[in-house]
């Protein structure tokens, strides 16, 4: 038996929409990862990107779990300048002006280093509110919350 390996006219991409509010940011961050690198599907192909295209909206809305997190997980990040270390909270980001960029730091380290993951990582677009320019594409809701209870923070 050969093995399976997808050709670029194989792959067929679908919009899928993903609602973030009350989600718990590491799991949402997994199975975005898993979906945009395309392991649910059996035509998985290391080598190629046959992931779907994914929307997130209500981003400032997802959930950290722990007492402190969202205070002392923090994101550094260095200008280039000598003493130019900066850093800022998950907690700061998020009421921030640009809360999706939790998100997509999440997923991006999730997925591979390289062009195949930057290939991938472009496939995600991360809004802070419920709209978003994709209505066009017809994009499939789907129910993260419904996958596992532990996915969704009940308060």
């Amino acid at each position: 038996m050969k093995t399976y390996s997808a050709k670029p006219s194989d792959i067929t991409k679908k919009w899928v929409l993903i609602d973030a509010e009350g989600m718990v940011l590491g799991r949402l961050a997994s199975i975005i990862a898993l979906r945009l690198r395309g392991k649910h599907k059996p035509e998985f192909t290391p080598h190629m990107d046959t992931g779907d295209n994914i929307i997130v909206i209500n981003a400032e809305k997802v959930a950290l779990t722990g007492r402190n997190k969202a205070k002392d997980s923090i994101f550094y990040w260095h200008t280039g300048h000598p003493g130019g270390i900066k850093q800022r909270s998950k907690g700061e980001l998020l009421a921030g002006k640009f809360p999706e960029r939790v998100i997509e730091k999440a997923v991006e380290r999730m997925l591979p280093e390289g062009t195949l993951g930057r290939t991938c990582f472009g496939n995600l677009r991360v809004y802070k509110g419920k709209d978003h320019p994709h209505e066009a594409q017809q994009p499939e809701l789907l129910d993260v919350a419904a996958m596992n209870s532990k996915n969704k923070r009940v308060k």
